[in-house]
């Protein structure tokens, strides 16, 4: 880290009571990718989610990133090689966006002032979700405890994100439930 050291199990730890403190997906997001960008000092971060289809991945949440950049669109996964080798569960490293081939939005990395970009799988079980990134301005390679940081708070979003969908889901059927007695009630 440039600078200061940084308290990387503090930081966990900020972002473990952020990921438990809601069980409304979009706010979880939000907020774990504002802790990542606060803690790793870079420009900006972002959460992207595959589609149901799985097919795309969906912007969940970013920080510190132009409407214009997040206004893009999804990411195609079969047009993005760098999302293709995350999904499989690797973390990969660009020391430079706007002119690696395996990345989607070169020209827009450059438009942003990106350089640098890692990204991590969020992983549920053994199987990927999404991808957390990190965008850092100037080429900038990561040491071994923001990677370590990054992973974990992954895996914390992942099970987070499946808390709060499970959640949803058990919230619409016990409002389905309660509307189904209510009529049977009624009869």
């Amino acid at each position: 880290m440039r600078g200061k050291d940084i308290d990387y199990f503090a930081a966990l730890y900020d972002v473990a009571r952020v990921i438990n403190a809601s069980l409304e997906p979009s706010k979880v997001l939000e907020k774990i990718v504002q802790s990542v960008v606060k803690a790793m000092g870079v420009k900006a971060g972002s959460i992207r989610l595959l589609d149901s289809r799985e097919r795309r991945l969906v912007l969940g949440a970013a920080s510190g990133l132009s409407k214009g950049y997040i206004r893009k669109g999804p990411i195609s996964i079969a047009e993005s090689g760098l999302d293709r080798k995350v999904l499989t569960g690797k973390t990969v490293w660009l020391a430079d966006a706007q002119t690696a081939k395996a990345f989607q939005y070169g020209a827009m990395a450059k438009t942003e002032g990106i350089k640098s970009v890692l990204v991590v799988p969020l992983m549920l079980e053994k199987k990927a979700i999404g991808v957390l990134r990190v965008y850092a301005g100037q080429v900038r390679r990561f040491g071994d405890d923001e990677l370590k940081f990054l992973k974990a708070v992954a895996n914390l979003s992942a099970i987070a994100l499946d808390n709060a969908r499970m959640h949803e889901t058990l919230r619409t059927r016990c409002d389905l439930m309660a509307a189904h007695k209510y009529r049977i009630d009624d009869n």
